[in-house]
């Protein structure tokens, strides 16, 4: 690594003391500039620990002045640096004032305040507030929050904050002040203030105990009809929580606002909502159906954080998976009763089986709860939200809905208004259910991803089943050693009478062995059904097994499951040489057109069961991953489908009513069959005609996208041509924009380079705004496995210009870029060495930011 390194500290979890100094209340004032925004801030503060210094947390601030009850403070009373502001004696209980500028146009990190576009926005977690104001930048230092915000009232017609609004006037100048107010103490990570001009859409809310919520959303002007689905989601969140947690909201006013400029999905301030608009802004016409799902999700996944992140927030940022991993688990849950759980669940597994499990083995490997990190924007992890979702399902799992809701209940009550640690979480699930959590509690501190290897043995005489389970989990990057953890084992029995038993072992010693006594005879065993735990399964079910797994087991993840498993046998062995038609047998043709025939009665499953594993998936079962091999089985097996079923896809696709676009289950159920049929169609240029018509006559996004990615994945003539078209379509739409870019970047042909170099010219492009950078950067490195797996490196120095260009502009999603080149030891020698050369440029550079830092120097050897 290169010389700087220097002053680069790492932070333990180890390291947590309490804060040396509490602020009860908080007055915070703006004077909104574009380039000089005056913050006012009034705190009282009261000494914790007797003798300790004040030290607030400061970045890119300039300080105008520092009172202290009153009395105006010289140069020599403090000690300023770059990364904050140390009173050395200060009273035990004191008025502190501090006024500082700075500068929102000049903020391209989009943290603190900035500017989306002519919109005032903030971003405070993880550590954005210190970009505002000196302050304790931490989650466990709670105050009320009163804000008073004045702007130009022509300009900016909405001034918003957290809370309730207590005032609200313009003065003969024009300029109008507004006055908000939080009850509940908070974090400065919540606080939020947003200045614009919006479309308003507004509708209430009556709660379970009769108090009217007004709701309101803002969005871009002329956008409102695209808000209407938000708002109703919103309004489904909250009534779940009633129904499902007995969790109520808590103030007056519910704000969402939507903006274009956002380095995250969305942000749960208190009160007071900031979205990408991406997850907002929806019809028909410009927003797919998994458009229309993660709005929903990620709309209740933030009203959800009122209680599990706001009302209980996390001690420490190492605690994150406490609201992170718990509320991904509730919003999961949401989208699970709002829709189809069985398709929920799929893709919940989906994710932790490439992204999570890619994760674990790499040099960015970390337990749900982190021990140590440099930069904690690092921490938002798909370890720690998504796997960190998986252990509570499993807390779930073992403990019951109903005592794991009685533990959340208490948990809640005895937390609220306090900053509370993963181990207080585990105490009262323990406390509620009388359930002795312990080993459970390994999840929070080991990483990896255990491997569980099952065995069973059936004995005609006895009757018996033995069923032996044994787990392992590897060494990974930050942790050498690893214990046995509890793992809950869901299995169903299927008998040749088409009866079937349930069974949940718990596993908790590294080989443990289950007896079933009086089975009449030998059952197929789905193993881990629903998923019931996060770890990669061998078994040894054969070929004949995981078909009538999934043609007959009771849960439909455990179904598609079993027909993954099956795909990915027969890719491997094409993979290592065996001819596409002695492995896809006639017998297996016949069994996918008699279900392309007599779809089920859940066809999105029908579609997934005939759903190839993706590239990523597959090379996660694999040391050293074998790119070109994967590549060559997949192609060569979805053309052999292609050939054997295309009048079965053909028909399958003429039966499928085509209703006009309503976001509802069964309608999305059907698009999800006929854009499956579409996609192997696409591998038959005979079918081009059909393609074509489908995207002419098509009436949705969903129908639109569907063709061109099938003509795109298929290297279709036909493709370039709907590309073109469809980019000059929506060349004014920004949102529809990103969808072009990510088609551009995901072309497995040749031609891609020429099309990202191009795309960076267009009009919507900009490198100062996440959502274009990661529509053709992230697409092309995470979704384009052919050319970003270049031999020749292209595909690596394309990503390194990337990041390299934007680290200075945003290290947040320059950090998050490099992430598909942290994992080269798991390649062959050549792509290996061209992976390092890249991350070593990168180290040798004398300005890298921390959050990009951390990862590169982690990866290197």
């Amino acid at each position: 690594m290169s010389a700087q390194t220097t002053n680069r500290i790492a932070r333990s979890r180890h390291d947590y003391q309490a804060p040396a100094f509490t602020i009860k209340t908080m007055q915070l004032s703006f004077n909104l500039h574009s380039t000089a925004t005056r913050v006012t801030a009034v705190m009282q503060v009261n000494r914790e620990t007797p003798g300790a210094a004040l030290q607030l947390d400061g970045q890119h601030l300039t300080l105008i002045a520092i009172t202290l009850d009153g009395r105006k403070l010289s140069a020599e009373h403090y000690q300023l640096s770059a990364d904050g502001l140390v009173l050395p004696e200060v009273p035990d209980s004191f008025e502190l004032c501090i006024e500082t500028e700075i500068a929102p146009q000049h903020n391209t990190a989009l943290e603190g305040l900035y500017m989306a576009g002519n919109t005032y926005c903030t971003q405070c977690e993880a550590e954005g507030f210190r970009r505002i104001m000196f302050f304790p930048d931490r989650p466990d230092v709670l105050c009320q929050y009163t804000v008073t915000i004045k702007a130009d009232a022509k300009t900016y017609p909405y001034l918003l904050s957290n809370g309730n609004k207590i005032s609200d006037h313009i003065d003969e100048l024009g300029l109008r002040t507004v006055q908000w107010h939080d009850p509940f103490p908070k974090p400065c990570y919540l606080f939020a203030l947003v200045a614009g001009d919006f479309d308003l859409v507004t509708d209430n809310f009556i709660t379970q105990s009769g108090r009217d919520v007004r709701l309101e959303l803002f969005v871009d002007k002329g956008a409102a009809a695209k808000g209407d689905f938000a708002l109703q989601a919103l309004k489904r969140a909250m009534r779940w929580d009633e129904q499902r947690f007995n969790l109520e909201y808590d103030l007056d006013i519910y704000m969402v606002v939507a903006v274009d400029f956002f380095n995250m999905g969305a942000m749960e301030n208190k009160g007071l909502n900031i979205f990408n608009s991406k997850y907002v802004l929806a019809d028909a016409a410009s927003a797919t159906d998994r458009d229309y799902f993660n709005i929903e999700s990620i709309i209740g996944h933030e009203y959800f954080h009122n209680w599990t992140g706001n009302r209980v927030t996390c001690r420490d940022w190492f605690q994150l998976s406490l609201k992170e991993g718990l509320t991904v688990f509730r919003d999961q849950e949401f989208s699970a009763d709002m829709g189809s759980a069985t398709l929920s669940r799929i893709d919940a597994v989906k994710l932790i089986r490439s992204a999570q499990f890619a994760e674990d083995a790499s040099p960015m490997a970390h337990p749900i709860r982190p021990e140590q990190v440099l930069e904690m924007n690092n921490f938002y992890t798909v370890t720690v939200y998504d796997k960190g979702a998986e252990v509570i399902r499993m807390l779930q799992t073992l403990l019951g809905r109903q005592l794991f809701a009685s533990g959340l209940t208490l948990y809640l009550k005895r937390h609220d208004g306090q900053a509370a640690t993963c181990d207080d979480f585990i105490r009262a699930m323990q406390d509620a259910s009388g359930y002795d959590l312990t080993q459970f509690a390994l999840w929070y501190s080991q990483s990896g991803t255990p491997v569980l290897t099952v065995k069973q043995q059936y004995d005609a005489d006895t009757k018996q089943l033995s069923l032996t389970l044994r787990q392992e989990t590897a060494a990974t990057a930050d942790q050498a050693t690893k214990q046995a953890l509890l793992l809950p084992i869901a299995v169903e029995l299927l008998f040749a009478d088409n009866s079937r038993q349930k069974q949940l072992f718990c596993l908790t010693d590294a080989e443990q062995q289950f007896v079933l006594p009086d089975v009449a005879t030998e059952p197929v065993v789905v193993w881990l059904e629903h998923f019931s735990a996060p770890v990669k399964l061998h078994c040894q079910a054969t070929t004949e097994d995981l078909l009538q797994i999934a043609a007959q087991a009771s849960d439909g993840v455990a179904r598609w499951d079993a027909m993954q498993q099956y795909w990915s046998r027969q890719i491997t062995a094409v993979m290592q040489g065996a001819a596409v038609q002695t492995v896809i047998t006639a017998e297996l043709v016949a069994l996918l057109k008699q279900w392309l025939e007599l779809p089920a009665a859940d066809l999105a499953l029908t579609a997934e069961l005939l759903t190839l594993p993706d590239f990523d998936t597959l090379a996660e079962q694999h040391d050293e991953i074998p790119v070109d091999a994967i590549l060559s089985a997949l192609s060569s097996i979805k053309m052999f489908l292609a050939q054997q079923l295309r009048e079965a896809f053909l028909q399958c696709l003429h039966n499928l009513p085509q209703p006009a676009y309503r976001y509802q289950q069964q309608d999305v159920a059907i698009r999800r069959l006929r854009h499956l049929c579409l996609s192997y169609m696409a591998q038959l240029a005979e079918y081009d005609v059909v393609l074509q018509q489908h995207y002419q006559q098509a009436d949705n996004m969903t129908d639109t996208i569907a063709v061109l990615m099938a003509t795109q994945q298929a290297g279709s003539a036909l493709f370039p041509q709907l590309r073109d078209d469809f980019c000059q379509r929506w060349q004014h739409d920004a949102l529809v924009m990103d969808k072009a870019f990510a088609l551009v970047a995901t072309d497995p042909a040749d031609t891609v380079f020429a099309g990202i170099a191009a795309m960076q010219q267009h009009r919507q492009f900009s490198w100062k705004n996440p959502n274009r950078v990661r529509a053709l950067f992230s697409a092309f490195s995470m979704r384009n496995p052919q050319q970003f797996h270049r031999l020749d490196g292209a595909g690596y120095r394309l990503l390194l210009e990337a990041i390299t260009k934007l680290d200075p502009i945003n290290p947040q999603v320059s950090a998050r870029l490099v992430t598909p080149l942290l994992s080269w030891r798991r390649f062959d020698k050549t792509r290996q060495q061209l992976m390092l050369d890249a991350l070593q440029l990168l180290a040798a550079q004398s300005n890298l930011s921390n959050d990009l830092f951390e990862k590169v120097s982690r990866s290197l050897p």
